[in-house]
C-alpha cells in the first residue's frame, strides 16, 4: 500500500482528502508563502505547491503539497494578515467575479517524480452591504483564508454561483489530485480496492 502524506495544516484540505477514504498522514511544513505578484497565477500556484511537497522529510510514499489564491481584476488575494485587510478583499470581491487557482504537486519520494497541476473556478459573488461584510469579519473565519472566505462555511452566503470545480474553491480539486497522482503510478480508486482487498475498510455495498 502507497503511503500518503498531506504537506499541510489546512483542516479544509486534510477533510477533502479524507473524503477519499484512504489513509495518510499530515506533515505540516513551513516553505515562504510570498506572493510574487509579477509570476502568472498558476505557475505561482504551482511553484508555492511544489516547494510544500519537497519540504517534507519523509522516505516514501507519495507526498500532497497545496497552494490556493484569489484572482480579482488583476489583484492576487492570499490570506488576510489582519480584520482590516480580510474587509478591504471582500470590499473588492463583492457584486463581482473573480478566480480561484489552486496549485496541487504530488512528489514520488522514492526517485523525486514531481507532477504539479492547477485548477482555476470562476466565482460570482452577489452584493454585500458593509454591515454584512463587517459582521463576516467579526467571526473570525475569514482569517486564515485565500481571498478572506470559507465558501463551505458562512462565506457560502456571498456566493452567486460557481463555474468549475467546487473542491478547487474549498482548497483540494481532487479530480486533478487524482490525475497527479496516476502521473506518480497510484490510481486513487486502486488503491481503495486495495484497501478494501486488504480488509483495511468495509465495503460499500
Amino acid at each position: 500500500m502507497v503511503r500518503l502524506y498531506l504537506a499541510s495544516s489546512s483542516p479544509r484540505r486534510r477533510e477533502l482528502l479524507a473524503r477519499l477514504g484512504l489513509p495518510f498522514t499530515v506533515l505540516p511544513v513551513k516553505v515562504d508563502e510570498a506572493i510574487d505578484v509579477n509570476r502568472p497565477p498558476g505557475r505561482l500556484v504551482e511553484t508555492l505547491a511544489a516547494c510544500k511537497a519537497r519540504a517534507a522529510r519523509v522516505e516514501e510514499g507519495l507526498v500532497i503539497g497545496a497552494d490556493t489564491i484569489v484572482v480579482c481584476g488583476g489583484r492576487i488575494f492570499g490570506k488576510p494578515r489582519d480584520a482590516a485587510e480580510a474587509i478591504s478583499m471582500l470590499s473588492s470581491l463583492q457584486g463581482t467575479s473573480h478566480e480561484v487557482y489552486t496549485g496541487v504537486a504530488v512528489r514520488r519520494v522514492e526517485d523525486e517524480f514531481l507532477a504539479v497541476g492547477h485548477e482555476v473556478t470562476t466565482v460570482k459573488f452577489r452584493p454585500a452591504t458593509k454591515w454584512e461584510i463587517d459582521l463576516y469579519v467579526a467571526t473570525g473565519e475569514p482569517m486564515d483564508k485565500a481571498g478572506a472566505y470559507a465558501v463551505q462555511g458562512l462565506g457560502a452566503i456571498f456566493v452567486d454561483h460557481i463555474e468549475g470545480c467546487f473542491f478547487n474553491v474549498v482548497g483540494l480539486p481532487l479530480a486533478r489530485l487524482n490525475t497527479l497522482m496516476k502521473e506518480c503510478g497510484a490510481d486513487i480508486l486502486s488503491l481503495r480496492k486495495d484497501l478494501i482487498d486488504r480488509g483495511g475498510i468495509p465495503r460499500d455495498d
